[in-house]
């Protein structure tokens, strides 16, 4: 019998950084469309933007400008707040995931702790629901904060890998892969399409890209990072490749 052949992996390239260097200085340089263009043209399923209320890196500009312009569906990151609902629905960006955020941190630290704010997390996801915008919330993988997803009416999760990323002892990494593994398999059972994020790089992302239930990786930092020496195309190229020979059981 012919082996079953493992569902694709997309991956999301987040671009935020490019953003941050441009905005060190805010010169119109570096271009955040032509970084898009070059993430689409080597292996980007999807294209990741911040937009933080502080506007540290990615700016309304950027979104409202790159947004027409794209190839592959945009992903919205933001906090759930009034103003940036107001944002996505004169946006409508094909997704949106909403992230917890605190100005003081460097960057997103933690899941959205959605199980303690079921009522107004579901009334402001609806709105985005009703506009077609396909809504994830960014949660850590814990079994309350996927019933709340599945009682918010959020199709779509994406696991928080941070402390698996950032584990440096072998069997603390192993334990936590076990415990991103456990959480997907429980929120596919409930009908939730499982992402995941965050601190994922060319070493630590075989084993979360083998698993067949995750459906996309959003990455951006490790991307961007190995970009400043390698170029933009290759470092997303490279990636995929890794993810791919991942999900199809062999070495890149």
């Amino acid at each position: 019998m012919q082996a079953a052949v493992p569902p694709p992996l997309r991956l999301g390239v987040n671009l935020d950084h490019i953003a941050t260097i441009r905005q060190a200085r805010h010169t119109p340089y570096p271009d955040l469309m032509q970084a898009v263009r070059l993430a689409e043209a080597s292996g980007a399923d999807s294209i990741t933007l911040h937009l933080r209320e502080d506007r540290r890196h990615i700016q309304d500009d950027d979104v409202f400008g790159i947004k027409p312009r794209l190839t592959r569906p945009l992903n919205l990151e933001m906090a759930a707040t009034e103003g940036m609902q107001a944002i996505a629905l004169q946006l409508v960006p094909e997704a949106c995931c909403i992230v917890p955020e605190r100005r003081e941190e460097l960057t997103t630290e933690g899941g959205l702790e959605a199980a303690g704010q079921l009522v107004r997390l579901r009334e402001f996801v609806q709105p985005l629901n009703d506009a077609g915008i396909e809504v994830s919330l960014f949660i850590e993988p814990d079994l309350r904060q996927l019933e709340a997803a599945v009682a918010i009416g959020a199709p779509v999760v994406e696991l928080h890998t941070g402390a698996y990323a950032n584990a440096r002892d072998g069997a603390e990494r192993s334990r936590l892969a076990e415990a991103l593994f456990s959480a997907a398999r429980s929120g596919h059972e409930m009908g939730l399409a499982i992402n995941a994020g965050h601190g994922l790089d060319y070493d630590n992302v075989r084993p979360v890209a083998a698993h067949p239930l995750f459906h996309e990786l959003n990455i951006g930092h490790s991307i961007v990072a190995r970009a400043l020496f390698t170029g933009l195309p290759e470092a997303v190229s490279h990636m995929r490749s890794i993810m791919d020979a991942a999900r199809h059981g062999r070495r890149p």
